[in-house]
Parts: structure tokens; C-alpha cells; sequence
């Protein structure tokens, strides 16, 4: 009889092989790449809360959590001193890695900022490593860079544009660490703005956008709405 995949055997499986590959990595940091590759298979890719994340975009996935917990070995490997060699190492494990990958690395770095202190390498690279997955399209490495990392690191321009762009996209602000300590009056301002643009468009103003501006009317454009942009209204004839 075949084991369920996603059935406790797996899990339990899972988490075996993963404590084993952080003594490993401990051990020898070298073997941290292919352990990175790995993940995915050994642990599973179903997302960490499926009730209420059920594509792990928000939340992530058990892969996440796997390669987050393995970037943390790498760092107690490397020691206190080995801030450069670790910047080196996660920025080779994010640009040679797949999606998945990617999002293991961001998550990683949460996972070290919420811990310690970071040496200087390691947030240069780590802003950079953000940079590059808010530049993406893709909503779980989106939704990835803007964790505890990104709460402490990322500079207020490229965080408030990140935050808008999580709205934009559909993905819910609760993959925001530090959202209601970080929002200000210009996240206001450009979330007024952005429901404006909506509603002139006829479009629905997503809910989350009253969470950065909490006098934003969210839904559907309402008949007023409607009327507002008619030719009547502005003094145009037809």
C-alpha cells in the first residue's frame, strides 16, 4: 500500500529528514545547496495554514519553513563573524535558485531578523534580495519580501510601494509583518489615491485598503460613484 503523500507518515517523515539536514548543515556548511534543492521534495510544498492560506502565498509553505530553518543553521555555522560569507551564500542560493528557492532565502532572512541583530553584509544583501522579488510579479515572492526583514530593513519609498503592490495584486496584508507600525500618512495618501483611480475605473476597491486608509470606502463603485463621472455631472454634454 502506497503512503499518502500529504498523510502524517509524510509529515513525520518530513520533519525527520529535516532535523537530520540541519545537523548536517551545522556541521558542514557546504552541503547547505543541496540541501536547499531538496526541501521541497523531503517536506512538501502544501501551504502552512490551508484554512485560511490555502495557496501559501500568505503564510507560506512547509518548503518555506523548511528552507527558512536551514538558512538559520547556515548562519550558526558561519558564526558571528561570518556575516560577509553568509551575505555571499544567500545571494548565491536566491540567484541560482528556483521560485521556491527564492522564497526560501526571504524567508530566511525574516527568520535571522527576528532573531539577532544582522551584520551590515547581510542586510545589504538582503535589501537587495527584496528588491529584486518585489520587481516580480510573482504574489508568493512578493508576499514573501515583505516580512520582519523588510519591516526593519527595507527603506520607507521601496516598503510603502511594496505594501500597495501586495493590494494591487490581490494578496491579503496580513503577509505584512509591522503593517500598522509602519504605515504613515504618505501609505495613506497613495491608498487614497489608488481607490480614486479604482472607482473612476468602475472597478472594486479591495477592503484591504481601508486598513491603510481607514476613511477609504471599499467594493463596488456605488451609483453615486457612477454619477459623479457622467457627462452631467462634470458640465460635458453627450
Amino acid at each position: 500500500m502506497t503512503e499518502d503523500p500529504t498523510g502524517p507518515g509524510a509529515a513525520n517523515a518530513g520533519a525527520r529528514w529535516l532535523a537530520e539536514q540541519l545537523v548536517a548543515v551545522t556541521q558542514d556548511p557546504g552541503v547547505a545547496d543541496r540541501v536547499f534543492a531538496l526541501a521541497g521534495r523531503k517536506v512538501g510544498r502544501a501551504p502552512r495554514r490551508p484554512e485560511e492560506d490555502p495557496a501559501g502565498v500568505v503564510h507560506g509553505t512547509h518548503d518555506d519553513a523548511a528552507r527558512a530553518a536551514l538558512v538559520v543553521a547556515l548562519a550558526d555555522a558561519l558564526g558571528p563573524g561570518g556575516g560577509a560569507a553568509l551575505a555571499a551564500r544567500l545571494a548565491d542560493l536566491y540567484q541560482h535558485g528556483d521560485t521556491a528557492e527564492r522564497r526560501g532565502v526571504l524567508r530566511g532572512l525574516d527568520a535571522l531578523a527576528a532573531r539577532d541583530a544582522l551584520a551590515p553584509e547581510v542586510v545589504a544583501v538582503g535589501t537587495e534580495l527584496a528588491a529584486d522579488a518585489l520587481r516580480t510579479n510573482d504574489q508568493s515572492l512578493v508576499a514573501a519580501a515583505v516580512g520582519p526583514f523588510a519591516a526593519a530593513h527595507l527603506d520607507p519609498h521601496a516598503w510603502r510601494h511594496a505594501v500597495l503592490k501586495l493590494v494591487f495584486m490581490g494578496v491579503s496584508l496580513d503577509a505584512v509583518a509591522g503593517l500598522d507600525d509602519r504605515t504613515d500618512a504618505e501609505l495613506a495618501r497613495m491608498a487614497r489615491d489608488f481607490a480614486a483611480e479604482r472607482r473612476a475605473a468602475g472597478r472594486v476597491v479591495p477592503d484591504d485598503v481601508a486598513r491603510l486608509a481607514p476613511d477609504v470606502v471599499t467594493g463596488p463603485p456605488s451609483a453615486a460613484d457612477a454619477s459623479d463621472d457622467s457627462p452631467t455631472s462634470t458640465g460635458r454634454s453627450a
